[in-house]
């Protein structure tokens, strides 16, 4: 239940390193800095930068981007990262250290990424907060979403499953959203969240533990219309 084949089939993708091997699926985190290190020795600097950086964008000499990519002009990429092939990076969208962006994903205006990894064709199109995180194969935030990485005690993250404690080690996790989630509008993830695969989440949710695969949660509440006095 919190291994990384009950949330990805990362086999398949192209960042597969990333989770051989993972007791939890958490651990893959740790393994973005070296895993980023190893590709910028391996690739020269013309294999570094195949894509197409727009006049007007910032992009790191420590930033990986493949073939057919696009970073539009006013997005920032820091670095050290990584833009697989096919991916849009548009205007505004931030790219902190430790973002490793997939192949066919969007990371659009105003959303910020740092330490996260994104699996091919997932999207943080509008207004998105993604730390410490880790999205799985053609997931979807819808605008506003924020993947919140740190407790207000600034405590280590435990993720609590079948009325057990399993401590992470980590003072920062976000969210670990399986495949094809996608989470409605306004939706807060509080640090240490799972959703498992194929779960749709409605608008204005606010997310804490874990919860299963191929689900719907919605927010009850009531909305009371009332005639003007």
């Amino acid at each position: 239940m919190l291994q990384a084949e009950d949330y990805f089939q990362w086999q398949s993708t192209t960042l597969a390193a990333l989770f051989v091997g993972l007791n939890f699926v958490w651990e893959a985190l740790a393994r973005i800095e070296p895993w980023l290190e190893e590709e910028l020795k391996r690739l020269s600097p013309n294999e570094r930068s195949q894509g197409i950086i727009q006049p007007g964008a910032f992009v790191n000499d420590s930033v990986i981007l493949g073939p057919y990519s696009v970073v539009e002009t006013g997005a920032y990429v820091k670095g050290p990262a990584y833009i697989g092939s096919f991916s849009h990076i548009r205007h505004g969208a931030y790219l902190r250290e430790g973002a490793i962006i997939g192949e066919h994903c969007v990371v659009g205006h105003a959303s910020e990424v740092k330490n996260s990894i994104l699996l091919d064709k997932s999207a943080a199109p509008h207004f998105n907060y993604v730390g410490d995180s880790i999205l799985g194969r053609h997931c979807n935030l819808g605008a506003g979403v924020k993947l919140s990485n740190l407790k207000h005690t600034k405590a280590e993250v435990i993720v609590k499953a079948h009325g057990l404690d399993y401590p992470t080690g980590l003072i920062k996790l976000g969210a670990i959203l399986g495949d094809d989630v996608a989470l409605g509008c306004n939706t807060v993830c509080n640090p240490g969240t799972l959703v498992g695969p194929g779960t749709l989440v409605y608008p204005n949710a606010s997310l804490r533990g874990i919860y299963p695969a191929n689900s719907i949660i919605k927010v009850v509440g009531n909305t009371e219309v009332h005639p003007r006095s």
